[in-house]
């Protein structure tokens, strides 16, 4: 392959991973491949992006190279290692046995515990003979071996010392100043320390691959009969599609499903592409890709997505995207990249482990010199209490940053994913930091707080019967004359006069109507069983309204936010409806849960009209309203509320409103489940059209940044505790690296923790 032929990006599946340490160690190494221009490893997916003119056979070799193997499938097909089948106890042994590596860890350990017993806890027994010093050794060697060989290529390839490099000087240290069983030890808790951080990361990565597991692989085709040998030579038939048989049903992979193509779903099963309803009518629960928790009922023209499970009805589907391209896989998709996006904590910590590490070497050479200068320590000593080389190998283990390394990112990866299977997509670990600092919400009006759709309000005849419902003959039948001429019209305010007058079954009332004509920027003109109708505005008819009363019902509802359409029938004023664009049910329940959450403001941004956003805004209870607003006002407005309240973020549809959605500290895009543009261009992404998910994002987001808070707070403070035994002469090198092990163990649990975060009982946002 010529330098010129090769991919900018190409993607990597690396086995055998099992730390953050180990992903930064293979990062470094691919960067110093000639022509490498970047490489990124995402620990959560184990998968590595590398961007350059680097042939992908030199990555490999590179990677194996550093200790670690390259995997056939993509990031898509195998997200992470197969998962272990039990939890606990069994599953880590389970998972002990899997790899060569772990195994020799389990080896390591039924070699040192002898020794352990013998010399370490009953030495009053007497029963120590020489054995249990080469059994321990044994132990070393056994458990060690893999990270002596990880250490040796760490320095050879990126000239760094790393964790594995610490402790194999440590170990061999110790085995030198006779220790032996505290090295056996050492190395074999520190490997099955390793082994435990794999396996813990490897519970966190399954709910990764759950969500590929969503889509089925499989899906039932509905297509022609070809070359039908039943009926070849009837009427001229002589092969191809037959015309004669009906649509017959073909199992086939969902990779080769083209749109266009017609599959089958029957009751009970998942949808395995996303496409177009034409056949059937059912309910689907879509809670994987959305996080609605009640079906969402499915009929002709309806949009369905992969991964959704069918219910009580068969469902006839169009395919609409391809199967690389469908909801479920984007999401996937979306999800890994996030989690390659490091947090800015994230990078600090990195910075500070990067400072830590040599630190601690240093110190520990200085305890090794100077102990017995200033002291009178003995250098030579198998004991922490007399020995300054001992106290500077069990420093050694003691600088080992694993749990602080491993701290962060095993929550970020906990809190995305659960994010994700509640419907709400967070972009990466940077907007998941910067959404819990947020204390100001703006929301586009239109589609976001309200449903977008135009809703009947009243209808009002001058001969109404029923001045309070406006539900009698009189109003019924001013309905059906608007209905009958809006009918042939597709302006917003015609297809809800139609609508309801649908709902209230008058759809047939009167005849088709004739010379049907638009009167630009006024209203709407036809004959209606020979009447001449004219709808039109209230300006429009201003002058020739007989009836204040009316005026002055109009004028109230125009103040109230709702558009009013004025009915004339040969030129004499026969009565109006009025129509409004109705808050999402539960808004202002939603609104009141972003208030407890300490959320300082709620901003409306709208072009509408300020009485029009005035109404709406009483009814869903924001704290601000910012009307007759252009696409660059709003990026004005949210500027401005960014200087007020620091943090920000802005709600929208993620088109009309993308600028806005950019400028602002994070922008969150609503009904992403349906457009592909709101997806790739949000920081966040709600899934479905539910507000309701926007306080359970929030609450997620400020719970993984005091999860990662609390795990970096306890690394730390179990280093120092450890630095100052270590240095005072109690800390033993075996319980420093047991005391690494367990932190490590203790905040990787706490951040997989997020996983099991739920959303709190909140209404159902309607669409």
């Amino acid at each position: 392959m010529t330098e010129s032929a090769l991919p900018p990006t190409q993607i990597f599946h690396i086995t055998g991973i099992d730390c953050a340490d180990c992903a930064r160690g293979i990062e470094r190494g691919v960067c110093r491949l000639d022509g490498v221009q970047t490489a990124a490893l995402n620990f959560a997916t184990a998968t590595l992006k590398v961007e350059g003119a680097v042939a992908p056979e030199a990555v490999a070799a590179r990677v194996q190279e550093l200790g670690y193997g390259i995997g056939e499938e993509t990031a898509q097909q195998a997200p992470a290692a197969r998962p272990v089948e039990q939890r606990g106890l069994r599953g880590f042994v389970q998972f002990l046995l899997r790899r060569r590596e772990t195994t020799m860890a389990l080896v390591g350990l039924v070699l040192i515990l002898p020794g352990v017993l013998f010399n370490e806890l009953l030495p009053m027994l007497g029963a120590a003979p020489r054995v249990f010093d080469l059994t321990s050794v044994l132990a070393l060697v056994v458990a060690g071996y893999p990270i002596a060989l990880s250490a040796w290529r760490s320095l050879k390839v990126n000239h760094e010392v790393n964790i594995n490099v610490l402790m194999t000087i440590a170990a061999v240290g110790a085995v030198l100043i006779g220790a032996y069983t505290e090295a056996g030890l050492v190395m074999v808790l520190f490997a099955l320390g390793e082994a435990l951080e794999g396996y813990t990361v490897e519970r966190a990565r399954h709910s990764i691959s759950t969500l590929i597991e969503l889509a089925p692989a499989e899906a039932t085709l509905l297509g022609p009969c070809i070359d039908c040998r039943e009926h070849l030579g009837r009427e001229g038939y002589t092969g191809g599609p037959c015309p004669f048989c009906g649509l017959e049903e073909k199992t086939v992979p969902v990779g080769t499903l083209q749109i266009g193509d017609t599959v089958l779903v029957k009751p009970g099963e998942r949808i395995p592409m996303d496409g177009i309803v034409i056949a059937g009518t059912s309910s689907a629960n879509q809670a994987p890709i959305t996080g609605e928790s009640l079906p969402v009922d499915k009929g002709p023209g309806a949009e369905v997505f992969a991964g959704a499970i069918n219910g009580e009805g068969a469902l006839q589907i169009e395919v609409t995207r391809l199967a690389q391209d469908n909801t479920i896989s984007r999401v996937i998709r979306l999800v890994e990249e996030a989690q390659e996006q490091r947090a800015p904590v994230q990078r600090f910590v990195d910075r500070f482990a990067a400072v830590y590490t040599p630190a601690v070497m240093v110190l520990a050479a200085a305890v090794a010199l100077l102990s017995p200068l200033l002291f009178g320590l003995p250098f030579l000593s198998t004991t922490a209490e007399t020995g300054s080389l001992y106290r500077a190998f069990a420093l050694l283990v003691v600088a080992c940053p694993c749990a602080l390394v491993i701290s962060t990112p095993v929550s970020l990866i906990s809190a995305i994913s659960a994010a994700a299977r509640q419907g709400v997509l967070i972009k990466g670990g940077a907007y998941l930091e910067a959404f819990s600092r947020v204390s100001a919400i703006a929301f586009d009006k239109t589609g976001t707080l309200t449903t977008g759709q135009l809703a009947l309000a009243r209808v009002r005849s001058v001969d109404c019967e029923d001045e309070v419902s406006g539900v009698c003959g009189p109003c019924d039948d001013l309905l059906d004359l608007a209905g009958s001429l809006e009918r042939h019209s597709a302006h917003p305010l015609a297809r809800a006069i139609v609508a309801a007058q649908e709902q209230r079954r008058h759809a047939s009332a009167y005849a088709a109507p004739e010379a049907v004509q638009a009167l630009a920027g006024r209203g709407l003109q036809g004959v209606v069983a020979g009447r001449r109708i004219l709808l039109g505005s209230h300006a429009y008819f201003d002058k020739s309204i007989p009836h204040a009363e009316h005026c002055d019902d109009i004028a109230s509802a125009t103040a109230q936010g709702q558009t009013a359409v004025l009915v004339s029938s040969d030129d004499r004023y026969q009565g109006y409806l009025t129509l409004t664009d109705t808050p999402r049910p539960g808004t202002h329940e939603v609104m009141e849960a972003l208030r407890q959450e300490g959320i300082e403001a709620l901003v409306m941004l709208t072009g509408d009209e300020a009485a029009t956003a005035a109404g709406v805004a009483v009814a869903i209870g924001v704290t601000d309203v910012r009307a007759n607003l252009l696409p660059e006002d709003k990026v004005t407005a949210v500027r401005g509320l960014m200087d007020r309240y620091g943090a920000v973020a802005m709600v929208g549809d993620g088109i009309n409103d993308a600028p806005a959605l950019a400028t602002a500290t994070v922008g969150i895009a609503m009904g992403a489940a349906g457009s592909a543009q709101a997806l790739e261009t949000a920081d966040i992404a709600l899934m479905s059209d539910d507000l309701a998910r926007l306080p359970f994002g929030l609450r997620l987001s400020r719970a993984g940044m005091r999860t990662i808070r609390i795990n970096v707070a306890l690394s730390l403070a179990i280093k120092a505790v450890f630095l100052v035994l270590v240095l005072s002469g109690v800390g033993t090198m075996w319980m420093a690296v047991f005391a690494d092990m367990g932190a490590s163990l203790l905040v990787t649990l706490n951040g997989m923790r997020l996983l099991r975060f739920e959303a709190a009982p909140a209404p159902a946002v309607g669409k």
